[in-house]
This record gives structure tokens, C-alpha cells and sequence, in this order.
């Protein structure tokens, strides 16, 4: 026999309880499946996300998103792979939210899609950033080398080097938006935390 009280899971609209502790299997199926959805619409966000830095912090030559675009395009001429194309692309995203840990916010965002090495690169590219202008202010430029022995300190270092630092320029021809929103689709639709692309 049916029990007519409880609403079958296909049409709930809001689980039932007020505290997690009282939710039932129901509940969570149900908000696994509200999961799911909302997480196929990622990309859309982050290219959502990417657009408003547009109007993001002043005083550069270029937009937090130009930077981007150049940082990106850079890569992409550079014969880098995807993953750290769009991790170039992405690698600001954090600014608006997180002005001072921008960079971990960041790596966060990307972490579930790609290789530890690119998710670290992300992370560290503020500190090993701060190379070039740190010591303007009377700090320490060489942070950077607490990682010299680290088996990604090179490959940071360059990311810095060739694409982050140098990708303030007005005149400099960046790819649109819409030539990166294939890899970074195809990046952010993955299964999040896949062996196939985290453990590597």
C-alpha cells in the first residue's frame, strides 16, 4: 500500500526538511539530482564570471578580461596544451571575490577538471607573480624560491614569465572570448575529480 502522505521524489519541487540531520534518503536523491543539473550549466558561469571582469579593478592599461584573453592567447600560440590554456584563461577569476587570495580561488575553481600540475600552478601564480613587483614596495620578490625544488617550479615560473606578467598590453591582438569557449566548455563538463584527468 501507497502512503499518500509522502510526495513521490519526481515531484518534489524543495526537500522536506529544516535541518540536515532530518533529511531523508528521498531528499538527497532528489538534491543529488538538483546537483547535476545546476553543475551541466558550469561553463556558462565561468564564461558568465569571465565577462564581468570586464569591469573589474582599474588602473591597468587593459581589463582584468583583455589580461585574460592575452594571458589565454599567448598559451594558445605557445602550442600549450587545454588545460593550461584555460587555466591561463581562468587564472584571474578569483579578483572580484577574493583580492588577496585570488589566485587559490582560482585553482579552486578549476581543481576537479584538470592535472595537479596545472591546479598548482594556479595556485602558486600570485606568489611567483609577485617577482616582478614585489620589490617596489620594500618586499621580498623571491617567495617564488621556497618551491626551487619543487617538480613544477619551472613550469610556474614560465606560465609568469611568458603568458601572466607580460599580458597588459592594449596594442597586443588577443583572441576573442569565443575562441577559447570550446576548450573551456569541454574542460568544465568533465566529471568532476575523473582519474582520467586529476590523478595525472
Amino acid at each position: 500500500m501507497i502512503d499518500k502522505t509522502i510526495e513521490p521524489v519526481s515531484e518534489m519541487k524543495v526537500v522536506r526538511f529544516l535541518r540536515m540531520e532530518d533529511g531523508s534518503r528521498e531528499d538527497y536523491e532528489f538534491l543529488d539530482r538538483c546537483e547535476r543539473t545546476y553543475v551541466r550549466a558550469l561553463p556558462d558561469r565561468v564564461l558568465a564570471a569571465l565577462q564581468k571582469l570586464d569591469q573589474s579593478l582599474q588602473g591597468y592599461a587593459v581589463s582584468r578580461l583583455e589580461h585574460s584573453l592575452q594571458a589565454a592567447t599567448r598559451a594558445l600560440r605557445d602550442g600549450a596544451d587545454d588545460e593550461l590554456i584555460v587555466a591561463a584563461l581562468i587564472h584571474d577569476l578569483g579578483d572580484d571575490l577574493s583580492p588577496y587570495n585570488h589566485a587559490e580561488v582560482a585553482a579552486g575553481i578549476i581543481r576537479p577538471y584538470v592535472r595537479r600540475e596545472v591546479t598548482w600552478i594556479v595556485e602558486q601564480h600570485g606568489l611567483f607573480q609577485t617577482y616582478y613587483y614585489a620589490h617596489h614596495s620594500g618586499r621580498d620578490r623571491n617567495g617564488r624560491e621556497q618551491f626551487r625544488d619543487h617538480p613544477w617550479y619551472q613550469a610556474c615560473k614560465d606560465f609568469c614569465a611568458k603568458w601572466d606578467q607580460c599580458s597588459f598590453d592594449p596594442q597586443y591582438p588577443s583572441e576573442p572570448l569565443s575562441t577559447f569557449e570550446p576548450r573551456l566548455r569541454e574542460i568544465f563538463s568533465r566529471p568532476a575529480h575523473d582519474p582520467r584527468h586529476v590523478g595525472i
